[in-house]
């Protein structure tokens, strides 16, 4: 999967970023939205589809199969996009497919498009698991090492020197796990003869959900003028009633250009204006971003427009893009987290992107029908446990004040070697392209750069360290953390964090049964955190697999009545924290989800509290209550 010469890039990016020198990636990456200047065109759909089952997984670059069309290199299957390949078929070797896959599909694309010279066409994949090449026409375009994040790739001169044929576009994705990758993993080869065929192997991985694979998010082709706008970037604060948007915009294409800036309030009315490619807006009767359950009129967005006008000697270029913003400030004391200036108490969920069928692909119904739930719980908050979601979702919290602790792909590093600068490279590139994709979005208030990593070893100090000090300079008006489980980390020189995030399963993966001790084992367990740093503390992960229907009275492990009862000893510890330092707690998890097959997981992780098929169990009318209670408690309905 690796790419020639890309380590000497990524080696010098780690470089700087140690010196602590931010070097910025080419390019915004702002969300396709259509305006009077620019189109978008989805690609979504049936595709062809072709595993590549050789014993090496070349055989696609060995014979070119991006040359042609896909279905001319050999049997060819429909394959839904987005959506997981593995559980689309009957065929056991397709789900547990490792290595390269290939899509197809050909596109007529728009006359005018290609007609117009001033005309920008880019091909844009939310997101593919998880090292893609793409090709157009035959020719390579662009190529990306993640699973969870947009790239893309302008194509105008590819489709316009054969403007009369459709454009074929060809994505090889590969979901191999390397210790180099987020998240990481090994390729185990078993080569005993007498047990495994030749070339048998197989994928190991620490971390327990499925690697599902493939195209998960919307492929679009997309456009703006040759001059257009690249990226903006907001920071918001608030004086009295005043509001404060700080924003800078970018401009790519050359020519010399003027900006408008124009802000409007959820009705449409005119708020503020301002020219120039930076400066400051200023809000009278400020109307603020508040988290659902908070406020009687949570998530309140405004829309920045900027319009770009572009003069050269012989053309005129006009572009525009609306940003939705929410104008809202994010602090931390050393016992509470503030949103506008308010304390903030999370309760909430952590979660998948992931369902029956279409595993981690994208789907609309399935994500209302989540949102629906969280609020009827009287969810606050979640986290995107163990990676970036999709953009969609994070619109979706914007809109309806749902609060998000963002977090990259860095679940499972377990290995010493994981720790090496290869992987810290990696990291930071993707940081820094989850950063510049999420930075505008007024729910996300904290970053998490990495899940219970082995923070004990001697090289994840240093690790972590940079990683965070990284993420500050790219953004420094949210707090930053990681999520550990590990009580080794006070041993190490602390984990560099605004906020403290600790996952523990007392009473399940230790003392099996035993419910009695988990209320000395957790308040002991928050004591030493808190003693030791001094910094406000999160609940991140905590609960306890329920097979839905299975009772028993008094609770054993695996029923509804034990996943409430340990639920329950839990909150009173909570309770006892709240008005200490302790500021949130999220459940895991909010819906059973899928996992590699293993004799501890009966298919699937079961902590969920609804089915997989978002069913309630017992413990979702348990939470709904105490979310409930909380949402009066702590919640701020009406502003002082």
């Amino acid at each position: 999967m690796s790419v020639p010469g890309s380590f000497a890039v990524l080696r010098l990016l780690w470089l700087l970023s140690v010196f602590g020198t931010v070097l910025p990636l080419d390019g915004g990456m702002l969300f396709p939205r259509e305006s009077s200047f620019r189109e978008v065109k989805e690609l979504n759909g049936l595709w062809d589809f072709r595993a590549d089952g050789s014993p090496n997984r070349n055989e696609g670059f060995e014979k070119a199969w991006h040359k042609r069309q896909l279905a001319e290199t050999g049997p060819v299957i429909e394959m839904p996009v987005p959506a997981s390949y593995n559980d689309i078929t009957q065929d056991p070797t397709l789900r547990d497919f490792i290595g390269w896959v290939w899509y197809d599909r050909e596109v007529a694309v728009p006359a005018r498009w290609i007609s117009d010279q001033g005309t920008r066409v880019v091909l844009r994949v939310g997101s593919a698991h998880y090292y893609s090449i793409v090709w157009v026409n035959g020719e390579k375009v662009t190529e990306h090492e993640g699973g969870h994040l947009p790239f893309e790739a302008e194509i105008s001169s590819l489709i316009r020197r054969e403007p009369t044929k459709p454009c074929r576009i060809t994505i090889a994705v590969n979901n191999t796990l390397t210790l180099e990758t987020l998240p990481p993993g090994t390729i185990q080869y078993m080569n005993d003869s007498s047990r495994y065929p030749d070339g048998f192997f197989v994928q190991n991985m620490d971390f327990d959900f499925f690697n599902y694979a493939g195209i998960h998010r919307p492929v679009l082709l997309y456009t703006t003028p040759k001059v257009y706008v690249d990226d903006i970037t907001v920071e918001t604060n608030f004086m009295d009633n005043t509001g404060l948007i700080r924003y800078k915009v970018s401009v790519q294409g050359g020519f010399s250009n003027t900006l408008n800036i124009t802000l409007m309030d959820k009705d449409g009315h005119f708020v503020a204006s301002s020219n120039g490619s930076s400066g400051v807006l200023r809000v009278v009767d400020v109307k603020l971003w508040w988290p659902y359950l908070m406020h009687e009129n949570p998530g309140y967005l405004y829309s920045m427009k900027v319009h770009l006008i572009a003069v050269s000697e012989t053309s005129t270029y006009e572009d525009e893009y609306t940003l939705p913003l929410g104008i809202r400030t994010v602090n931390v004391t050393n016992t509470q987290f503030l949103i506008n200036n308010k304390p903030f108490y999370f309760h909430g969920v952590n979660k998948h992107e992931d369902a029956d069928i279409r595993g981690r692909g994208f789907d609309w119904p399935l994500i209302v029908k989540d949102f629906n739930l969280m609020k009827w719980l009287g969810v606050n908050s979640f986290r995107t446990s163990h990676y970036p979601y999709a953009e969609e979702i994070l619109q979706m919290c914007d809109r309806h004040g749902i609060v998000l602790i963002d977090e990259c792909p860095g679940v499972g590093i377990k290995d010493i070697r994981s720790f090496g600068n290869a992987s810290l490279s990696h990291h930071l590139v993707v940081m820094d392209e989850l950063v510049r994709r999420d930075k505008n979005h007024p729910s996300v208030v904290m970053w998490s750069v990495a899940n219970e990593p082995a923070s004990e070893m001697p090289p994840a100090e240093f690790y972590f360290k940079t990683l965070i000090e990284h993420t500050k300079a790219l953004d420094r008006t949210r707090p930053v953390t990681y999520v550990t489980i590990a009580e080794a980390d006070m041993d190490k020189g602390g984990p560099y964090v605004d906020v403290v995030c600790v996952n523990s399963y007392f009473a399940w993966y230790f003392d099996q049964g035993r419910l009695d001790i988990v209320p000395l084992q957790l308040s002991t367990h928050f004591e030493n955190w808190y003693r030791k740093y001094q910094r406000p503390i999160i609940q991140s992960e905590y609960g306890a697999d329920a097979v839905p229907g299975l009772h028993m009275d008094p609770p054993m492990m695996f029923t509804e009545e034990y996943q409430n009862a340990l639920l329950q000893s839990y909150h009173d510890v909570f309770d006892q924290k709240r008005n200490q330092y302790f500021i949130g707690e999220l459940i895991w998890n909010f819906a059973d989800f899928m996992t590699a097959q293993g004799i501890y997981r009966v298919v699937g992780n079961k902590k969920g509290i609804f089915t997989r098929q978002r069913q309630p169990k017992a413990a979702a009318f348990l939470l709904r209550k105490r979310y409930w209670r909380l949402a009066n408690e702590t919640g701020r309905l009406l502003p002082d």
